[in-house]
């Protein structure tokens, strides 16, 4: 008898569950990812120490938690950088936040493909970012983002006169 009440109660939980989980999904938009920045913070032969700025902007009536956020960064079709950041923040309902990835990478190995990248500092270098974000606590949704577009050495290199 106690067993019986025991999966009822089980049952009753889990179906509860399951419509709202439906419910939720009826009301949901999805954020937008946005690259906002890419700032050197230190050079050296072996490695190479970056910082990717996001910003996530909720649509939603309710707060967006943020478990995670993967990417993968490309040069040409040079693959620069991938990997996983932990983020575990909440953007607001109806807001926004900025976070910010730390990324190393490692271009000696294409320092021939880079030097002829840079080569003519005035011609573009295009790039592309792919990535997914993780949210939710329990039963998250998983956000696919991707961007691409194209960059002028010179513009960032000191000394390089526009």
């Amino acid at each position: 008898m106690l067993r019986q009440a025991l999966i009822l109660t089980l049952l009753g939980v889990l179906l509860s569950s399951v419509g709202g989980c439906t419910y939720i999904g009826r009301n949901y938009d999805e954020p937008q990812v946005e690259l906002t920045g890419v700032e050197l913070i230190r050079a050296r032969l072996w490695s190479q120490d970056f910082v990717l700025q996001f910003r996530v902007q909720n649509p939603n009536d309710h707060a967006l938690p943020i478990r995670s956020l993967a990417y993968t960064v490309y040069l040409n079709d040079l693959l620069l950088s991938q990997g996983t950041a932990g983020l575990h923040a909440s953007v607001p309902a109806h807001g926004q936040r900025s976070f910010a990835v730390p990324v190393q990478t490692n271009l000696w190995r294409y320092v021939k493909d880079v030097g002829r990248m840079l080569e003519d500092p005035d011609q573009p270098i295009s790039y592309r970012l792919r990535g997914l974000i993780k949210t939710g606590w329990l039963f998250g949704r998983s956000v696919h983002f991707s961007r691409q577009g194209q960059f002028v050495p010179g513009a960032y290199i000191p000394g390089v006169m526009k």
